[in-house]
């Protein structure tokens, strides 16, 4: 019986770390064009990406159950509202209920309208967070306002990128 159990055990890291190369090898590259997805907002209203082109956007995936992300919510809070003629934010919740992450969105005051949940707490199993290659959150991406992927960035890039960006009332 232990044998199977390691034979089990085995196969399944397999599989995981399979899955996980691929999601690599697949996912978006910077300078690429940003992958597209259609979804639903927690508000039951559809989603497309590419809807949001003219503005820069941030995904921004996160799970209201990881204390990293959660300490960054006010650093993404205070970026919603330093650069609101420049930014879309757009947050992926990889949540086990949706519970918890209302009321970690609620507490953290993400007030945009883009908000998306995934019911798993399992990175590799969302598969937005697949299409840009996601293996830990939290994950920022800055996608350009023509649509193209700048890549995986720190609030710091991203601010910098964003302050000097000549937009009118900035």
């Amino acid at each position: 019986m232990k044998k199977i159990a390691n034979y089990f055990i085995v196969v399944l890291v397999l599989v995981f770390g399979l899955f996980y190369g691929y999601t690599k090898f697949t996912a978006a590259q910077e300078g690429e064009q940003a992958p597209d997805f259609e979804t639903t907002l927690v508000d039951g209203s559809s989603f497309q990406l590419s809807k949001l082109q003219g503005k820069y956007v941030l995904l921004d995936f996160w799970g209201s159950w990881c204390p990293p992300c959660r300490r960054e919510n006010p650093k993404l809070v205070q970026l919603h509202n330093s650069y609101p003629d420049q930014l879309t934010v757009v947050t992926i919740g990889l949540e086990k209920d949706t519970t918890s992450w209302k009321k970690a969105a609620e507490k953290d005051g993400f007030v945009w309208k883009n908000q998306i949940v995934h019911q798993n707490k399992f990175v590799m199993l969302s598969p937005i967070a697949r299409k840009y290659g996601v293996s830990e959150i939290p994950s920022k991406f800055l996608i350009s306002p023509e649509g193209k992927l700048l890549g995986k960035l720190s609030f710091e890039e991203i601010h910098q990128i964003l302050a000097n960006t000549n937009y009118p009332n900035h």
